[in-house]
């Protein structure tokens, strides 16, 4: 497996919205993914050889920016490309005038919040009944790190 992180443009949208299906159970749509390439927005990629693998959409507006999402192909999960991609994110955001970075996580992904703590992440609220689930719905753990 060879792997490179770049940033990805609106011609990826579809690959990415075929990613968030198989990856999420509620995922993002095609037309949501595509309006996350305007002006505030970046998007990064982990591809093994050609093939994208997972991405992350960052959106950053003034001093705070937000993961506004991040997925792995299944296929590709627990291989540490996650953390690979939140890493770039965050490489990117400390070259902008970004103080702090912001994401909400379901309250049932303890990988991805184990992630977030070790990529210096603090807990900072929860929004109770945030996520829709198959059978009601699920907290939202809202985390924050402060940028260099």
């Amino acid at each position: 497996m060879s792997i490179d992180i770049r940033r990805l443009d609106i011609e990826q949208a579809p690959l990415m919205a075929q990613i968030a299906a198989a990856a999420h159970s509620h995922p993002m749509s095609l037309a949501t993914i595509e309006s996350c390439f305007g002006n505030f927005y970046q998007s990064f990629g982990v591809f093994d050889d050609d093939r994208l693998a997972g991405f992350v959409i960052l959106h950053q507006l003034f001093e705070e920016a937000s993961v506004m999402d991040i997925c792995i192909e299944p296929g590709y999960q627990g291989q540490g490309l996650g953390k690979a991609l939140m890493q770039a994110g965050i490489d990117w955001l400390n070259n902008t005038e970004a103080e702090q970075l912001l994401l909400e996580v379901r309250a049932g992904n303890t990988s991805a919040i184990a992630l977030y703590h070790r990529l210096g992440f603090e807990v900072t609220g929860e929004r109770k009944g945030y996520y829709k689930t198959a059978d009601g719905t699920e907290d939202a753990v809202l985390m924050t790190l402060p940028l260099v």
